[in-house]
């Protein structure tokens, strides 16, 4: 069965993981009584995980016809003469309504009916809640027919337990294994150490016999007459009268160090403003505010220069010019493209989406540019925050960030001291569906 791209946006993307078989239509009776048997109609529903009475019955409001689909036959006909193409674009108006996030466009999201009889869609990449729009007419046939809840079966524990008890004889081998290494290392050392000895005697053994030889002893004659110019005292006195002397030469000048801490420290007790204590007052003041005033520095410089419409590979350089650590770069850097960004955040990103390429270096960048959004969601209004997980979405669709890194740093950010910050509870369903993803491909 042909397949093609959910959506028609990504018609073109020959990498797109989410696809649906292509519709196939068939006219079946005459006169009154014609209809269009839309034959695979199960199938496409699967494929978007909507129920297929929904599908139909859009297809008969929308063209104003009687429709019907049957459970036990699984047929879906709809009355009417009506070309494939027709229903195929009808079909692409129900996925956008009812079947693509509004905000990341992906199609794996759950109908969600409200207390209040509103329909969602809640993304599992993203997280968003998309509000459907109740004018439709379908919405009352869905409100009335709600899908079934989804749930876990039997199998996806047995899946998790034997995949964690493989874990567990994984680490355990692992444990062995460096065991039977150190044990290697110990060995190699006791080898090593007595081959070095045995090397030792031998090197000795050699240059006793080159100070017996003539060419040895005139080198050393020559050796002595070069250094007896030099006033340095080659032998140490270790007699008790030596000794004692410099015992008592250690007492007096910690005796001298006492005396002059002790003078050091009245003098500044005389006044309160005195020199030195105005001295210690400015040099930590400086000390506090060097690190904030470095990191303001650097924000005036790159808001300055990106504000005059410089072009990604231009600012890639200026970059390069600037002093300060790479995280200090890329946080002021990010800052700078997305002061005051509220509402549309997401939009933003994909599009300055080359000047935060103009950042990225070689792969620990990519944890740079991580906790640059963590430090930048830190000061922003709640309205970016919420959309953080929309913008992991981007940067991961458009292959600037990779799935081993943002889920190294969500695990790092969780477990770290910034844990109750309000964006893990906003990337949490994107980390969620990343592995779910995962695991869907390994299976496959």
């Amino acid at each position: 069965m042909a397949l093609q791209n959910i959506g028609a946006g990504n018609k073109d993307d020959a990498f797109y993981r989410y696809k649906m078989p292509r519709m196939i239509t068939k006219i079946e009776g005459r006169g009154n009584g014609i209809k269009t048997n839309i034959v695979n109609m199960v199938d496409i529903a699967k494929a978007l995980s909507r129920p297929a009475s929904y599908t139909t019955k859009y297809f008969g409001c929308e063209l104003g016809a009687q429709s019907k689909f049957d459970e036990k036959t699984g047929t879906s006909h709809v009355n009417g003469s009506h070309d494939t193409s027709k229903l195929a674009g009808l079909l692409e108006n129900f996925i956008k309504k009812f079947v693509q996030c509004y905000g990341c466009g992906n199609p794996e999201t759950e109908i969600i009916i409200t207390k209040s009889q509103m329909i969602n869609l809640k993304c599992a990449a993203c997280g968003f809640i998309s509000e459907v729009d109740m004018r439709d007419k379908l919405t009352t046939f869905i409100i009335k027919n709600p899908p079934e809840s989804k749930k876990g079966g039997g199998k996806d524990k047995k899946l998790r337990r034997a995949e964690k008890e493989r874990l567990k004889e994984g680490e355990a081998a692992d444990e062995e294994l460096k065991k039977l290494k150190k044990e290697a290392a110990k060995k190699k050392v006791s080898s090593g150490s007595s081959k070095d000895a045995v090397s030792k005697t031998s090197k000795k053994k050699s240059h006793s016999d080159e100070d017996h030889s003539p060419a040895a002893s005139q080198k050393d004659d020559r050796e002595a007459a070069e250094d007896s110019d030099d006033d340095v005292e080659w032998q140490t006195d270790t007699s008790a009268v030596a000794a004692q002397q410099t015992i008592q030469e250690q007492l007096n000048a910690v005796t001298a160090s006492m005396v002059m801490l002790s003078a050091n420290e009245d003098k500044p007790k005389s006044g309160k403003g005195s020199p030195a204590r105005e001295g210690k007052s400015k040099s930590n003041g400086e000390t506090n505010g060097k690190a904030a005033a470095d990191k303001d520095e650097l924000f005036v410089l790159i808001k300055e220069y990106v504000n005059r419409g410089s072009s990604a590979s231009q600012i890639k350089s200026f970059l390069e010019s600037l002093s300060g650590s790479r995280q200090q770069l890329v946080n002021a850097y990010f800052e700078a493209l997305f002061e005051g960004v509220g509402k549309g955040f997401s939009k933003d990103v994909m599009k300055k989406k080359n000047y935060i390429i103009a950042a990225l270096q070689d792969e620990d960048s990519q944890r740079h540019l991580l906790l640059a959004i963590e430090a930048f969601c830190g000061k922003a209004s709640p309205e970016a925050v919420k959309e953080v997980a929309l913008v992991l979405k981007a940067l991961y669709d458009s292959d600037v960030l990779e799935e081993e890194f943002i889920v190294e740093w969500f695990e790092k950010g969780i477990a770290g001291g910034n844990k109750s910050s309000p964006i893990w509870k906003n990337v949490k369903p994107f980390i969620e569906w990343l592995q779910s993803a995962e695991s869907e491909s390994e299976e496959e």
